[in-house]
């Protein structure tokens, strides 16, 4: 995997060292997790039928409270992946996880408006309550 080859002959880390694991678990959540995000929630906004600008509502909503619910759960994830399970079965080990986050993402998408998304967005600073619709 390149990224791993960056890390490790550009930073200077060993593999497997808290360091690596980091690092990797960094770029994991804060490069592919909200791109995994904007995808999910498009497709399924496409999948369904939605227009665009159907879409870009259901984005500003549902985007926040699951990119903060997910960082809370995939380092721990990944960070287990990383340092403890042989290669040979981290495909196998992230494939599992992926499977339920998607069930999840699926069912917080279903979610619509509910109280508890409010409540999440309540939590941005005022300017981006007003552009989220709150």
């Amino acid at each position: 995997m390149k990224g791993c080859r960056f890390i490790r002959s550009r930073l200077r880390m060993r593999p497997n060292s808290l360091r690596f694991v980091g690092a990797k678990v960094a770029i994991d959540g804060f490069l592919f997790g909200p791109l995994d995000l904007l995808v999910f929630f498009s497709y399924i906004g496409f999948a369904t039928g939605k227009s665009v600008p159907q879409i870009r509502k259901d984005l500003k909503r549902d985007l926040i409270p699951a990119f903060v619910l997910e960082g809370g759960i995939w380092p721990i994830v990944s960070s287990c992946d990383f340092r403890f399970v042989p290669v040979r079965y981290q495909l196998l080990y992230a494939n599992f996880f992926c499977l339920l986050d998607s069930c999840f993402l699926s069912w917080l998408e279903q979610q619509e408006d509910a109280p508890w998304k409010q409540w999440l967005i309540s939590l941005l600073p005022s300017k981006e309550q007003k552009d989220l619709g709150g």
